[in-house]
C-alpha cells in the first residue's frame, strides 16, 4: 500500500491532483472523519422507496447514495446538472434501472406535474420548493437531508473570517415548504464533530464542496494552508462541526 505523504508540498500536490467528481468521499478515509446524523437518511430513504411506485432523486450527484438503497421504486428517475457527475450517476444507476435526466441546475425541473409519490434529495445546493410541490403527486412525500446553518464554520472562517451565516436555517426551510403548499411532518437538526487529520484532507474537501470557500484554489490560499498544516502537525486534527437537518413534507 502506498504511503500517505507527510510534507506540506506533497500533501497539497496529491490532494490537488485527485478527481473530485461525484459525491463519494472515500478518498478521505483515514484522513478525515465526520460524525453521522442520528436519523440515518439512507435507511429512511430506503424505507420510503420500498413503498413508492414513482420516485425522483433531485441533485443526485454521482448517484452514490441512491445506488446504495437496497430496493428502488419500480420507476425511479434522478436529476443532475453537472456533466461529470451525470456520467458517474449513469454508471452507478443505469444498472439499477434508474433513468438519469439532465437539468439546468435551476428551476424548473424537466418533469411533469403531479407525477411522483416520492421525491428525495441529499444535500441539495438549494431546495426548489415550488418545483418539488409541482412534481409531487397528491399525497406524495418529499424527504431531504440538508446542510444546515454554520456547517463547518470553523474551517470556513479560518479562510474567510467571520461570516453572517444567514442562510440554511431549518425554520426558513419549513416556512418555504409551507408557502409552496406542503405540510411539514418532520424536522430534525444535528451538529456533528468533524476532524481533518492532514492538510491534504482540507484541500480535497474544499475542492469538492465548492460553496464552502467560493473560488478556493491552492494558489490563492497557500499561505493559510501552510499555517494550518503547521497547526495540525503541532496540535493534532483540526476540529470543526458540520450542521445537518432532516425535513420531510407531504403534499395534501
Amino acid at each position: 500500500m502506498p504511503q500517505t505523504p507527510t510534507s506540506f508540498d506533497d500533501l497539497v500536490a496529491e490532494a490537488a491532483a485527485v478527481s473530485v467528481d461525484g459525491w463519494d468521499f472515500s478518498w478521505l478515509e483515514g484522513r478525515a472523519t465526520e460524525e453521522r446524523p442520528p436519523w440515518g437518511y439512507q435507511r429512511m430513504m430506503g424505507e420510503r422507496m420500498a413503498r413508492a411506485t414513482v420516485a425522483l432523486d433531485v441533485q443526485t450527484g454521482g448517484g452514490e447514495v441512491l445506488a446504495g438503497v437496497p430496493g428502488l421504486a419500480p420507476t425511479t428517475i434522478a436529476t443532475e446538472a453537472w456533466p461529470p457527475n451525470r456520467r458517474r450517476a449513469a454508471a452507478n444507476l443505469h444498472p439499477r434501472g434508474v433513468t438519469v435526466v439532465a437539468d439546468a441546475g435551476r428551476p424548473p425541473f424537466p418533469l411533469r406535474d403531479d407525477t411522483f409519490d416520492l421525491v428525495v434529495s441529499r444535500h441539495p445546493v438549494a431546495a426548489w420548493w415550488s418545483e418539488i410541490a409541482r412534481v409531487l403527486a397528491p399525497g406524495g412525500t418529499y424527504l431531504s437531508q440538508e446542510v444546515g446553518q454554520r456547517s463547518v464554520a470553523e474551517l470556513v472562517e479560518y479562510f474567510l473570517g467571520p461570516q453572517p451565516w444567514t442562510d440554511r436555517d431549518p425554520d426558513d426551510a419549513r416556512a418555504m415548504a409551507e408557502a409552496a403548499g406542503l405540510e411539514v411532518v418532520d424536522l430534525r437538526t444535528a451538529r456533528l464533530r468533524t476532524e481533518f487529520f492532514d492538510i491534504g484532507a482540507v484541500v480535497y474537501f474544499l475542492r469538492k464542496v465548492v460553496w464552502m470557500v467560493p473560488g478556493f484554489t491552492v494558489e490563492a490560499y497557500r499561505r493559510q494552508l501552510r499555517a494550518l498544516h503547521e497547526k495540525i502537525t503541532a496540535e493534532g486534527p483540526f476540529v470543526a462541526h458540520t450542521a445537518r437537518f432532516l425535513i420531510e413534507a407531504r403534499k395534501p
